[in-house]
């Protein structure tokens, strides 16, 4: 019998956007969430192939038959994730407020954005859902000087103060992939407001609004260096602190096969451990947190580790505690021991592999969907039908290009 995932019965409507959106939305769906992905008719879906676990409605929100579709599924629906760039506020003038008809139905001052103006605002969903969670997530903010300007995840990396931190000393600093920002303090911080949300209902009976930002996401990932910034911990410039990059017993080494090696041994008995196994001895050498002989050191044991190959130095480290681990590949990672013994990574049904969703839950473990991502509009009439929606109803907006419905023909 299969058993029931965490958030099985939550329903989530999600708005197809960049990454970190989807990214959210794929958590809640490899979790058990009922996620819909809201597409535009005539895209080609979500690039970022973060669609597992989800079926795709296509649907025109600039129009408003189109809008009043998402509202009757926002109606039913437990969350609404959506990841538009916010917009400017709008400050009525004594034209518009005394004599005459307010522009775009008579607007209120405040923040107007695209779902603001698609008349999908929070007020307007959560005045028909008391219950719905609507979670916005956004590079900058939904207010502030920034919250209307484009950015990337090297932006918001910036902005957070953590870009001025990550880099090699004497050079410029550098993102980690687009990982940190879009994926860390975006979508993954978004989908744990989500879950905030989800369970503070269970004593309130009502829904919230979530301003999730890559920005302050980051910033909060961050908080273990604002909080030892009086600890000596990052006195030194950029790249020559202890988790920097600085220390030679924190850093990697190039092998004699081109390979690398990852040093983490920052505790005495662990550095001895490290030494042990590169054939020295501590009392032929400066201390371990001797700092000006730290770029010496580092020549040393890159000299040392580039003497023998990856799988060498993994034999001579191997169930010790000396942390030094080898730097696996995408294509080393899948057939590591390790790995293989928990079932690390899964393979979908197209043969790609990905890694299997974390935490794992001892009682309501993820099950993710091994089928392929969906097609625009593959699941529009099902949807709709589950909505309430007549098949005379469906027709009709299909026929006036409202919605799109794009079912997969049968190989036969």
């Amino acid at each position: 019998m299969r058993v029931p995932m965490a958030l099985q019965g939550v329903s989530v409507v999600e708005l197809a956007g960049l990454a970190p959106g989807p990214f959210c939305g794929m958590v809640l769906a490899d979790f058990g969430a009922q996620v819909v992905r809201v597409d535009r008719p005539g895209t080609r879906g979500d690039l970022s192939r973060m669609g597992r676990g989800k079926r795709s409605l296509a649907v025109d929100l600039k129009h408003p038959r189109g809008a009043a579709v998402l509202r009757s599924l926002c109606a039913r629906a437990d969350v609404m994730l959506e990841s538009f760039r916010p917009g400017e506020p709008h400050i009525p003038t004594l034209r518009e407020t005394g004599r005459g008809t307010l522009p775009e139905e008579g607007r209120p001052p405040g923040i107007w954005g695209v779902m603001e103006k698609l008349q999908l605002s929070p007020e307007i969903l959560q005045r028909e859902n008391p219950k719905l969670i609507y979670a916005r997530l956004s590079g900058f903010g939904q207010s502030g000087r920034f919250s209307r300007v484009a950015g990337h995840d090297i932006n918001y990396l910036a902005l957070s103060g953590v870009l001025s931190r990550i880099g090699r000393s004497g050079e410029a600093p550098y993102a980690p992939l687009n990982l940190l920002a879009d994926f860390g303090g975006g979508g993954l911080m978004c989908a744990l407001g989500i879950l905030m949300a989800l369970f503070e209902r269970t004593r309130s009976g009502k829904g919230q609004v979530i301003d999730a930002n890559m920005v302050e996401g980051t910033a909060y990932l961050s908080s273990f260096l604002w909080k030892t910034q009086q600890t000596g911990l990052w006195g030194q410039p950029r790249g020559q602190n202890m988790l920097d990059g600085g220390a030679p017993f924190y850093a990697t080494y190039r092998t004699a096969d081109g390979g690398f090696m990852a040093v983490g041994a920052l505790e005495p008995q662990f550095y001895e451990l490290l030494l042990r196994g590169l054939g020295l001895k501590s009392d032929e050498l400066p201390s371990q947190m001797s700092i000006t002989d730290w770029p010496e050191m580092k020549k040393k044991f890159a000299d040392i580790f580039a003497k023998k190959t990856k799988a060498e130095w993994c034999q001579i480290f191997d169930g010790t505690d000396a942390c030094v681990t080898p730097v696996l590949t995408f294509e080393e990672v899948t057939h590591c021991g390790h790995h293989k013994d928990r079932g690390s990574f899964i393979i979908d049904s197209e043969q790609g592999v990905s890694p299997r969703p974390a935490p794992q839950l001892s009682n309501t473990p993820a099950v993710p969907s091994s089928k392929r991502d969906p097609f625009v509009g593959e699941h529009t009439e099902e949807i709709l039908k589950e909505f309430g929606f007549s098949q005379e109803e469906i027709s009709q907006l299909k026929s006036d290009k409202i919605i799109e419905s794009n079912k997969p023909r049968a190989n036969l």
